[in-house]
């Protein structure tokens, strides 16, 4: 028996990912980005987050809304996986699938109270595209949620992939000193997709305000140019 119904967003994330180009892979890949989720006006009732603050981590279910599509197929072709092997698209975390909803985990750290925007949700670690729906947050729960013999099929390649970021402190002194930290991670998980591997091409990368460029030769992704997007 086939059931539908109506999914509406509570929140959405504000984040410094204006592209998708440049966003981690998964949640936690770069702790040091903050993020914002603010709720919608008919969702910011502070009884609504009563709690919350005794969670270190949280769930957060969201829309693919910029990968909506007609229909949908039953393999995707991953970018872990360079792009060219196909898996069934039950067996990953791709954005091409029949209800366009993600999972993502991210770190609690604080409820800012504001006057216009009601409590805000300020979180780090977040993988998600500035302005993305939020539909729904739960607390993450580490006896349960995490299990320490789980495996990771073909997710596990390339998991300790990281380069190593060589940026001038003429460049870096332009990025505001509270994203540095973000930015760097975002550079070192390799923001390229697994199957582009071109010495002399030169990558753009839009971060917050700025726009990023830079070049990968080997393990060394070398920063060319920061400039204001």
């Amino acid at each position: 028996m086939k059931n539908s119904f109506t999914v509406t967003p509570i929140a959405y994330i504000e984040t410094d990912f204006k592209e998708k180009f440049g966003i981690p892979r998964q949640s936690g890949r770069a702790p040091s980005l903050t993020a914002r989720i603010v709720f919608l006006p008919e969702y910011r009732n502070a009884e609504a987050l009563r709690g919350i603050e005794g969670f270190s981590h949280l769930w957060l279910l969201f829309d693919f809304s910029q990968s909506h599509r007609d229909g949908w197929s039953p393999t995707v072709r991953p970018p872990r996986l360079g792009g060219n092997t196909r898996v069934g698209v039950f067996a990953s975390r791709s954005p091409f699938r029949p209800n366009p909803i993600g999972l993502s985990c991210v770190k609690l750290i604080k409820i800012e109270h504001t006057e216009h925007e009601g409590d805000v949700l300020l979180v780090s670690g977040a993988d998600l595209l500035d302005g993305t729906p939020i539909l729904d947050v739960k607390p993450y729960l580490p006896f349960t949620d995490c299990i320490e013999t789980a495996t990771q099929g073909y997710a596990a390649q390339g998991e300790n992939h990281r380069l190593n970021v060589v940026i001038s402190d003429e460049f870096l002194g332009i990025i505001p000193e509270e994203k540095r930290a973000g930015l760097l991670e975002c550079l070192a998980d390799d923001p390229r997709p697994s199957y582009q591997a071109d010495a002399d091409r030169t990558y753009g990368m839009r971060f917050g305000d700025f726009e990023i460029k830079f070049t990968v030769n080997g393990t060394t992704l070398t920063v060319t140019n920061v400039e204001t997007a």
